[in-house]
């Protein structure tokens, strides 16, 4: 395994082209604690289904654009800046309500796997 990967996931209007306007990272950069995606949704985007996960929670960040997200039954507005986390076994989905694309990252993990994060998972070098 080498020290580092790294990729060019292109730009936003680039991702926008791409299926379902998804940048998927963890064949990108060989990764093995999460998968990451980039996304880039037009105007009036909308998942066409709900759907939840078994293992892994879901952490949506808003770059930018306006949206909803779903959990359950539950609409939480989410806009540039928001994030949302979002449990396994329920139900979610995620649109663009705004006038304009919608930029968001979308983070999966296993829930409950995080025993040290930050400098509880560092040394000084």
């Amino acid at each position: 395994m080498t020290e580092y990967t790294n990729t060019d996931l292109g730009t936003f209007a680039e991702i926008a082209k791409l299926e379902n306007g998804k940048a998927f990272l963890h064949n990108a950069l060989a990764l093995t604690s999460c998968e990451i995606s980039v996304n880039a949704a037009p105007k009036g985007f909308k998942v066409p289904f709900n759907h939840k996960h078994i293992q892994n929670e879901e952490v949506y960040i808003i770059l930018k654009g306006t949206g909803i997200i779903t959990v359950g039954d539950i609409k939480i507005n989410v806009k540039e800046g928001s994030a949302v986390r979002v449990a396994t076994g329920i139900a979610r989905t995620i649109e663009n309500t705004g006038d304009g694309e919608f930029h968001f990252i979308c983070i999966q993990a296993k829930e409950g796997s995080l025993t040290q994060f930050g400098f509880g998972d560092a040394e000084l070098c």
